[in-house]
């Protein structure tokens, strides 16, 4: 069989001609760093840019690399940015199919990843997107709060994730990270993670109508009431974008764990209590879950 060029695994079929979504002039600093094989651990103690680190780190694969996937099954990554989770999904799967809006991170993915025959890129909108199977595993990480800004309808969630059960086979798996906006460290002084401003999320965000990001009850009715059920809660600690842990229902930290203040990457942020002191308060009254900064949920597909 013959083997495919990356150029000939990138498929421009569904693509806009526009990138809807960038980090900026940063990304070709990346593309850079990709194309001539620099040593990323190296890059990593020398440039403090918040993108290199987030794009790049080996620590994000933190988040599922724990998780027990079928060799044989195969994968749709929706929003896989420039691959920071790609290789690890192309190393546990039989096939991967990564999906990006941005015709520049998706070069940098499949560049990034060029020795995995297993990959597929697709670059264009998932709503714009005929896919010829379904899947056993659909990730979304970092992309439901988004929802709003590449879903133009009246009812954005619910055409999404009708979008993502439609990708999933009968006995498929959705696998969501995302912020909780009532996680600790917005109390304690971080800002919120997309709009920058202090409390956006506790108070619901009065000030932005396009990015928004859910409590734990919010977020299991949202998700409920559009098709998926069997909600497996993970929390990710201190977030899902850089996790030192993953903990579950089954295993919540106590307070012999290190929970600490965690600092943030991309701007300032004030210290307004001892995180330390209020989770041992939080995880003595059982609320981890509640105030947990980031979850990761598992979800199946209705048989309805």
């Amino acid at each position: 069989m013959k083997t495919k060029t990356a150029y000939e695994r990138l498929n421009f079929e569904f693509y806009s001609g526009r990138d809807h979504y960038s980090d900026g002039a940063v990304e070709e600093d990346i593309l850079n760093i990709i194309e001539r094989n620099h040593d990323v651990i190296d890059i990593l103690s020398k440039d403090t840019r918040w993108p290199i680190l987030y794009h790049l780190s080996p620590q994000r694969r933190n988040l599922l690399e724990w998780y027990p996937f079928r060799s044989e099954a195969a994968l749709l990554e929706i929003g896989a940015g420039c691959g920071a989770l790609t290789g690890m999904f192309c190393e546990k799967v039989s096939h991967v199919t990564a999906v990006e809006l941005s015709k520049r991170r998706a070069m940098i993915l499949l560049k990034r990843h060029r020795r995995h025959q297993n990959l597929e890129v697709i670059v264009g909108n998932l709503q714009d997107i005929k896919l010829q199977s379904q899947f056993d595993y659909v990730t979304l990480i970092g992309v439901l709060e988004y929802t709003k800004t590449f879903i133009h309808t009246p009812y954005p969630y619910r055409d999404f994730l009708q979008k993502v059960i439609g990708c999933m086979k009968p006995s498929g798996k959705v696998f969501i990270a995302i912020e909780n906006k009532l996680g600790l460290k917005y109390f304690s002084g971080h800002p919120e993670e997309h709009t920058g401003k202090m409390f956006e999320g506790i108070q619901g965000y009065p000030s932005n109508s396009a990015i928004e990001t859910f409590g734990k009850q919010e977020i299991c009715e949202l998700l409920s009431d559009n098709g998926l059920i069997n909600l497996e809660f993970y929390y990710p600690y201190p977030d899902y974008k850089l996790p030192d842990e993953v903990y579950s229902d089954d295993h919540l930290p106590d307070v012999s764990s290190f929970l600490r203040n965690i600092p943030n990457f991309d701007r300032d942020r004030f210290t307004f209590f001892n995180e330390r002191f209020a989770w041992l308060n939080i995880i003595k009254n059982k609320y981890f879950d509640i105030f947990a900064n980031s979850f990761l949920i598992v979800g199946e597909k209705s048989s309805s």
